[in-house]
């Protein structure tokens, strides 16, 4: 049976420790499981553990990501019975270092970050790859210490630009939590002949037609693009894109869209292109199921855009 985990990620002195220790109090989630609590970083605020509900809840601090190994859990659950464990991360750790250290049998239920939000917009100008790694992968985002000065639209695009799926919640200094109502404003105009997309605006839309197809259905988008010609899709076709960067320079990947042209055959990889088409949508291994699929209705050379890349925050 899978032992399950629960990951708490942010930086230090977000608000995890608190967050945990009243989760750890809750007795509707601690009913008396053999709880196992991993401490990855010592932040100012303490654990009271008298007050947990339910009891049987053990700490096991893990002394600098060097002591993060597989070897300390797989050590650990030999000489003890886990139900589950809570691990409270190091928020200056790779998240890597985390799944590198996991045991067989020992799968992530959920992860969560607890983020100041008075502070993490200078971690994500500073530390964006550190930053952006506290919000990529979350099932839940909270951030905390909101007052009505709080950009929350900011952080909102933080957040959904790398991670669609992640509920987003705001706690304020008073203690009341609301949710994210914030709508993700589109930058060009759907109701128009030809959808325009400007160079600066290629990651938000390559983000909404994979989220949001059945509404570009019928429509007719221009936007400059990266041809590459694969043999991983059909004759008559090729691959109209961008390099995009999440975090880091490592992290750059190809994002594009599949491209029916009369003139596929003819364009030379690696070329920049403007692509004026009209959306539609099949099943290809490339999308792994259904995507957009473009039926091209004109495409011709174009000079590269000002800033190649593609970025996400």
């Amino acid at each position: 049976m899978a032992v399950p985990l629960y990951v708490f990620l942010g930086f230090l002195e977000a608000g995890k420790t608190s967050f945990i220790q009243e989760t750890l109090e809750d007795p509707d989630f601690n009913t008396g499981e053999k709880t196992l609590l991993v401490l990855c970083e010592d932040g100012e605020t303490e654990y009271v553990p008298e007050k947990f509900a339910g009891g049987n809840v053990a700490v096991l601090p893990v002394e600098g990501q060097q002591a993060l190994t597989r070897e300390l859990f797989e050590e650990y659950t030999k000489k003890h019975r886990v139900d589950r464990v809570l691990v409270e991360y190091n928020g200056m750790w790779p998240v890597q270092a985390l799944y590198d250290a996991l045991p067989k049998g020992w799968e992530i239920f959920q992860m969560m970050t607890v983020a100041d939000s008075s502070t993490f917009p200078a971690y994500l100008a500073n530390m964006r790859q550190l930053a952006v790694e506290k919000v990529q992968e979350p099932d839940v985002v909270i951030f905390n210490r909101v007052t009505d000065a709080t950009d929350k639209a900011t952080l909102h695009r933080a957040v959904r630009m790398v991670n669609r799926r992640a509920q987003i919640l705001f706690e304020t200094v008073n203690g009341e939590v609301e949710p994210d109502t914030i709508v993700d404003e589109l930058p060009f105009d759907m109701d128009a002949d030809v959808v325009e997309i400007g160079d600066e605006d290629y990651g938000l839309f390559y983000i909404d037609i994979f989220d949001n197809v059945k509404k570009y259905l019928g429509k007719t988008i221009r936007f400059k693009a990266y041809v590459c010609q694969t043999k991983r899709v059909p004759e008559g076709c090729f691959v109209a894109g961008r390099f995009g960067m999440t975090c880091c320079a490592e992290d750059i990947s190809f994002i594009g869209l599949i491209c029916e042209a009369e003139n596929a055959g003819q364009l030379k990889h690696r070329t920049w292109v403007t692509v004026t088409a009209r959306v539609t949508v099949k099943k290809h291994a490339i999308y792994q199921g259904p995507g957009p699929w473009l039926q091209a209705e004109s495409v011709t050379p174009a000079q590269p855009p000002e800033d190649e890349l593609v970025y996400f925050v």
